[in-house]
């Protein structure tokens, strides 16, 4: 995610935000106006980096002849006291985008290193981890794309892009098969269909059904085990509830095509990165 273009109303918005009415005026009264500086975002905890293009473009919304030096870009991993990135430029614009940048850049980072520890734990099984659509309002994409660069996966972007009927949507249908079959006959030909099951016979009601994927929800890695068995390479099975660093490995080991995890785009915990300014 390169492209300024796709998150440029974002940044525009969170800085209008935190600019109120009357703009940054701590640093308006502290900092000469023309004054320059220079200062380096600072891993101060290892992890993976995800989200520099928006920081980046946080700053030079405020000050376009930033000059900015990358030491580590989306996707790598940095250790403690590394830094990620070195900006030269304005010094207001430095200290008045700053926390919009590292909220940016935090929390998006925080997700990827989150994903990165799940994928670590299930190294050597075929399940890949993925997110869902438990996002925070208006940071999907960016969100999503964190996800991909701790190594992760995506699941369905929004409700327009994959039919995921859930039990709500059978309750009110009446049963599995009416909502398949209109689902069916509403989709394009191009859009996949996935039921989620709460049980091992409400799995093998949608297996006859021809569907695409299956999403095995709140089930214990037995069951998920014998869920695999009975699905036997017909669909995608993907895993679902209770995911943490500690249940993951014996979730992936059932065999599971994918395992979907809600929490790493609502609840990682953020990175730790600081900007420090740099003496001449």
């Amino acid at each position: 995610m390169t492209i300024p273009l796709l998150f440029d109303d974002l940044i525009r918005a969170t800085l209008r935000e935190d600019l109120g009415l009357a703009g940054d005026i701590t640093t308006d009264a502290i900092v000469p106006e023309t004054l320059a500086a220079s200062a380096a975002l600072v891993a101060r905890r290892p992890g993976v980096v995800a989200g520099l293009d928006v920081a980046v473009q946080t700053f030079r919304l405020l000050d376009p002849n930033m000059s900015v030096k990358i030491g580590h870009r989306d996707g790598a991993k940095v250790a403690t006291g590394e830094t990620i990135a070195t900006f030269t430029g304005n010094a207001r614009a430095l200290l008045t985008a700053e926390r919009t940048a590292l909220n940016f850049l935090c929390h998006l980072s925080g997700i990827a290193t989150a994903t990165a520890h799940l994928c670590t734990a299930i190294e050597g099984h075929k399940a890949r981890i993925v997110c869902t659509r438990k996002t925070t309002p208006g940071l999907r994409a960016l969100e999503k794309h964190a996800v991909r660069l701790g190594g992760g996966g995506n699941h369905r972007f929004g409700l327009d892009d994959a039919v995921l009927i859930k039990d709500n949507h059978i309750a009110i249908a009446g049963g599995i098969r009416p909502a398949v079959d209109r689902a069916r006959r509403h989709a394009g030909h191009l859009t996949k269909i996935e039921v989620e099951v709460d049980t091992l016979a409400q799995l093998e009601e949608v297996l006859a059904l021809e569907v695409d994927a299956v999403l095995l929800d709140n089930m214990t890695p037995a069951t998920l085990s014998e869920a695999v068995r009975m699905i036997d390479g017909r669909c995608l099975a993907e895993a679902s509830g209770n995911v943490t660093r500690e249940t993951v490995a014996a979730i992936a080991a059932s065999g599971v095509d994918l395992i979907s995890v809600g929490w790493l785009t609502h609840s990682a915990p953020a990175l730790d990165i600081g900007l420090d300014f740099l003496s001449d």
